[in-house]
């Protein structure tokens, strides 16, 4: 992997570009944002030569296409509108393809069964599209398989995210404060959740099945609820012939961005205001605050004020010669109150924004090497023993905790 480019200059396209920079074999990055001055002030952050920033359209191909002129890989850290744009784009370059989130269209492909859109193409120039590999979905989908694999039979699959709560100002109400994109994470709690029970795809009501579930500390007890998310689109496929008969997917309850949805702040068709049409998301997008781009602001000092910590537990149940097993993972995807891992993440990567950019990165270079198989994938094909090493190549460990239970019973 010599020549790359990166969409999307954000939260996530920094930290990739940042990673990248440090690999011996890469010797050109173009990163590419529609804001310039935020692809320039992201190279000058890194300050390698390597890095060459561009201003960059993603809803337009041509341009797509002649900034991915020549390049191996294509990075895709931006809004998943343009994830087929992208794609095409990969394919017009003969390029292999990375993005960290799937949209609607994808996944609704996915679960019948049939061939992702552009897999035939991807296959006859011998490259590889792997989607969803960041953190979740991505790391999710690895450390699921690496649960499965040794099973005999998988009955559910069962995961969890939380994350703790940095105190902020002590105020009797605070607008809304999304972590990220606030549009993707604004589709995500509007769009009704997706599970896998008793064997069958079934639709949820958003925010239902809620319960309070106890993580380790420091996150402890949190409120989560049934939340559209790749994992239970994706996953299920691959362990049908070990009897799969539940997936199940919960995130933390945003009781504001619910009230939001609920109020129709996240629909998409305009509506008349005293004879003016206004599309009620777009005004909400355009009054809330953005999360700002914590790599750009990270330094050997700031690294050490963090206190958010996140977890994701994934609790699989099956069978292994004949006895009833339960295999439980807890995976702490940020923690900002471990300091020796912090300084460790900054030492080795010049960020510790890491948790969505390394695994793409990992993937990236698992497809170059051939180690996958060409046509459109999804990081549950990748082989986790391999998958933990890459996480683990500039000598920060790749970690999480397991819990084993053995149902034994004497008649």
């Amino acid at each position: 992997m010599k020549r790359v480019l990166i969409v999307g200059a954000g939260a996530q396209g920094g930290p990739c570009a940042a990673i990248l920079a440090g690999e011996p074999s890469v010797s050109e990055i173009r990163m590419g944002d529609i804001h310039l001055e935020v692809a320039e002030r992201v190279a000058d952050r890194i300050n390698s030569e390597k890095i060459r920033p561009l201003q960059l359209d993603a809803s337009r191909k041509d341009e797509l296409i002649k900034a991915a002129e020549g390049v191996e890989v294509i990075f895709n850290f931006t809004l998943i509108e343009f994830n087929e744009l992208i794609m095409e784009a990969a394919l017009a370059c003969q390029a292999h393809y990375v993005d960290t989130a799937c949209n609607l269209d994808f996944l609704n492909r996915w679960i019948t069964g049939g061939q992702p859109k552009y897999h035939r193409d991807f296959m006859s120039i011998g490259r590889t599209a792997l989607v969803g590999c960041g953190f979740s979905p991505g790391i999710a989908n690895v450390l699921t398989r690496y649960a499965c694999d040794p099973m005999d039979r998988v009955k559910s699959i069962i995961i969890r995210v939380g994350r703790s709560v940095p105190k902020g100002p002590d105020e009797v109400v605070s607008e809304w404060k999304p972590t990220w994109s606030p549009e993707t994470l604004l589709e995500d709690y509007a769009d009704p959740p997706m599970a896998f029970k008793e064997g069958e795809f079934v639709e949820l009501p958003i925010f239902s099945n809620p319960e309070t579930f106890a993580f380790p500390e420091p996150v402890g007890e949190i409120l989560i609820s049934s939340h559209n998310h790749e994992e239970p689109y994706l996953i299920p496929r691959y362990y049908l012939e070990k009897g799969l008969q539940e997936v199940d997917f919960k995130y933390p309850v945003d009781r504001l961005a619910g009230a939001f949805v609920k109020m129709g702040f996240a629909d998409d068709q305009a509506i008349d205001v005293r004879g003016a049409h206004v599309v009620p998301r777009d005004v909400l997008m355009q009054l809330v605050k953005r999360p700002g781009n914590a790599f750009l602001q990270e330094t050997d000092q700031s690294i050490l004020q963090s206190e958010m910590t996140g977890i994701m537990d994934i609790c699989v149940q099956g069978e292994l010669g004949g006895e009833k097993i339960t295999h439980d993972i807890a995976y702490k995807f940020t923690d900002g109150t471990d300091i020796q891992r912090q300084r460790q993440y900054y030492q080795a990567y010049g960020t510790t924004q890491v948790y969505v950019a390394l695994p793409a990165l990992v993937g990236a270079k698992m497809c170059t090497q051939g180690e996958v198989e060409s046509g459109v994938i999804t990081p549950d094909v990748l082989e986790p023993g391999k998958f933990f090493e890459g996480m683990s190549e500039r000598g920060v460990p790749f970690r999480f905790e397991e819990r084993f239970i053995k149902q034994t019973v004497f008649d």
